[in-house]
């Protein structure tokens, strides 16, 4: 069945999410994580974007990308990245349309990383499970729960269940969080990551910079921990 997904207005605020078919992982190792992250920045233009990689193959690494000298110039974003999070099958991202059919020219872009992993990997077929999802957010209660619910998945490893069964060591899942590289929540509470990706004006004026960011996931965790409570945001 088609998923369906509201239509993506310009202005508006919309968690989208894109999972590996089969829940295949679709960021087998860090420098996976790390190429992603860059096409997070680059394709994040209206412009074509000219690749960065060539692919090296010889008998003693394998089929390897090597990074290539580029000519930088101003962007025309089709997005803001308000947030993400990505797990190792899948990929939250909250996303302000800033342009006309902005989303959906960034998503597509983004699937040249699934042309980046066949041919690093050697594999052939899709990587991502369909068409990805969105959940249009709709107030101001909505968008702080979404700004939680995103950058509290990497609980999942070390808590698998944390979802269905709430969880078990509040401290040690605020700890865990501080210390996951693949997500804004770390530039959001001040420690530097990768702050050319995200616009943390919002999030910073409704939650009161690093110290509101940083309650905002905490408080939730040691008392709220209840998927229930985070509204519609859920997109599992």
């Amino acid at each position: 069945m088609p998923i369906k997904r509201p239509q993506l207005v310009t202005g508006e605020i919309y968690h989208v999410v894109m999972r590996g078919v089969d829940k295949r992982i679709i960021f087998p190792q860090k420098e996976d994580y790390f190429r992603f992250i860059h096409d997070l920045f680059e394709f994040n233009d209206e412009d074509d974007v000219i690749s960065v990689y060539r692919f090296h193959t010889n008998n003693l690494t394998g089929t390897v990308p090597v990074k290539l000298r580029k000519e930088r110039k101003k962007r025309k974003l089709l997005v803001e990245i308000l947030a993400f999070c990505l797990m190792s099958n899948h990929f939250h991202l909250l996303l302000r349309q800033i342009k006309g059919q902005g989303i959906s020219k960034f998503m597509r872009k983004l699937g040249g990383y699934a042309t980046y992993i066949n041919k690093k990997y050697e594999r052939e077929g899709h990587l991502y499970q369909g068409r990805f999802r969105a959940v249009h957010i709709k107030d101001e209660t909505q968008l702080k729960n979404v700004f939680v619910y995103i950058h509290a998945n990497p609980i999942e490893f070390i808590e698998p269940g944390w979802k269905e069964e709430g969880i078990k060591n509040p401290k040690g899942a605020i700890k865990f969080l501080e210390s996951y590289r693949w997500s804004s929540y770390l530039d959001y509470i001040g420690k530097k990551n990768y702050q050319s990706i995200t616009n943390r004006e919002l999030f910073n004026n409704i939650l009161g910079n690093k110290e509101g960011c940083r309650e905002s996931v905490e408080n939730w965790i040691l008392y709220k921990a209840d998927i229930k409570n985070l509204g519609q945001v859920v997109l599992e």
